[in-house]
């Protein structure tokens, strides 16, 4: 295996990984966290699935997301899209035991279904394993309730209601987690203040740098990493303290460096594109009209 990297295409080879018995539906599992296993063969693998995992988890050990570790000691949920990249180290602290369900859904359940759209408006699933929700006593016990139910549904006789019952406990689950998103961002205030000092400074740099000529203009993905998050995640956390993404907040500098050449300098407009990393000034006297209604030129001559 290349790079000890291990595609797990069904549900039924994750639960074979995991030393569990086959899966009672082949598409969608709920599994109790504390009857899995790490057998030796696969410790260090790196594991790319083929399908969503949803993980409520205690005392499981560290995640490896990227080059980074992240202690799962405290409770706490996670989101992982398919496509991603994950590796799991055992715990080595003592006697924790872990604890707490890990729910996998093959997108082939979910197909032509309303969750099959929506899934995709969940931007959580893109964070990062260090953005993962923090849940209060109260929450995790309301999730843990409706992950009750779907399990009851998973073992339960297959009918004709139980993949519609499924789903929207799977809708509910993903509704009241990204409620709790929207609190975990509101009660770190004084982190997203930090941030914004942060981002403020960094695009002062970014614009201010000679170099921009060459770079071009700053985008999200790099902003996003300069500030140690993935860009979902700080769009998101922007958004909900400012009102704007992370996009609006590069365009929001720009414009405002902008606006001081235009009024503070002879350059031309063609010569202040240049400097803000615009290849063609046309790009630039549009992205300006549409944010402030008024053409550089017609800015410059309130100044004149």
């Amino acid at each position: 295996m290349e790079n000890n990297l291990r595609k797990i295409e069904t549900i039924s080879d994750f639960h074979k990984i995991r030393g569990l018995s086959n899966p009672s539906h082949p598409l969608v599992s709920l599994i109790d966290y504390g009857q899995t296993k790490i057998l030796p063969e696969y410790i260090g693998e790196r594991w790319f699935f083929d399908f969503f995992s949803i993980g409520l988890k205690k005392n499981v050990g560290t995640l490896r997301y990227g080059q980074q570790k992240y202690d799962f000691d405290e409770g706490l949920m996670s989101f992982i899209a398919p496509g991603q990249l994950l590796s799991i180290e055992p715990n080595t602290k003592g006697n924790l035991k872990p604890s707490g369900w890990l729910l996998l859904i093959h997108p082939d359940f979910i197909w032509k279904t309303s969750l099959a759209t929506k899934i995709k408006q969940y931007q959580f699933f893109d964070y990062a394993i260090k953005e993962a929700l923090f849940m209060s006593k109260k929450e995790e016990i309301i999730l843990e309730g409706i992950l009750e139910n779907i399990k009851l549904e998973i073992e339960g006789n297959i009918d004709g209601f139980s993949q519609d019952i499924i789903i929207a406990q799977i809708e509910l689950l993903l509704q009241y987690s990204e409620r709790f998103y929207q609190r975990q961002f509101i009660t770190r205030k004084k982190n997203n203040h930090e941030v914004l000092e942060k981002l403020e400074q960094i695009l002062s740099n970014y614009f201010n740098s000679e170099n921009i000529v060459n770079k071009g203009l700053p985008s999200v993905k790099d902003i996003a990493k300069e500030l140690n998050f993935s860009p979902n995640y700080l769009s998101s956390l922007l958004k909900k303290t400012t009102g704007q993404n992370t996009q609006q907040h590069i365009h929001n500098k720009l414009i405002a460096m902008a606006k001081e050449k235009l009024s503070t300098t002879n350059l031309s407009v063609s010569e202040i594109a240049y400097e803000l990393g615009f290849e063609h000034s046309q790009s630039f006297s549009k992205l300006f009209k549409s944010k402030t209604n008024s053409s550089p030129s017609k800015f410059r001559q309130l100044f004149n």
